[in-house]
């Protein structure tokens, strides 16, 4: 029995992790068109999600959680668009380091990793119960 919560604790804190990785993935796309609110300045920086194996002692196993949100330091992509207020002395305006198609894919594959680990609780669950359903 106690294999079964150690796998469900494994899942849930896989849950987490993805979850917190469709946020911040989210949170890129929303921010896909963002601008400076300054001439010159920087837009908004893309994300991303690190994780990390830790040592959960209680379980005696092995979980997954996120080690930190940093930022992608890759080049922002330039527009000439003199007219627009966050445009540079030469005409230019800094979009974000965003390609909607990465992020969308990066998307589908944190909800995908979601489900999966929802599938395995849900496993458990029934497991844990047809067990305790045995022992009466």
């Amino acid at each position: 029995m106690d294999e079964l919560m150690a796998s469900k604790q494994i899942s849930l804190a896989g849950m987490r992790a993805q979850a917190t990785r469709l946020r911040v993935v989210s949170e890129n796309i929303a921010n896909a068109e963002s601008v400076s609110k300054y001439p010159g300045g920087e837009p908004y920086r893309r994300k991303v999600v690190t994780f990390k194996n830790e040592f959960d002692k209680h379980l005696g196993v092995k979980v997954v959680k996120v080690n930190q949100i940093k930022n992608d330091d890759s080049e922002f992509q330039m527009k000439y668009d003199p007219s627009n207020p966050a445009a540079d002395l030469n005409g230019y305006v800094l979009l974000p380091n965003i390609n909607p198609l990465v992020e969308m894919m990066d998307l589908r594959e944190a909800q995908r990793s979601y489900d999966a680990n929802l599938k395995a609780v849900s496993i458990v669950k029934d497991m844990t119960s047809r067990t305790i359903d045995m022992l009466r």
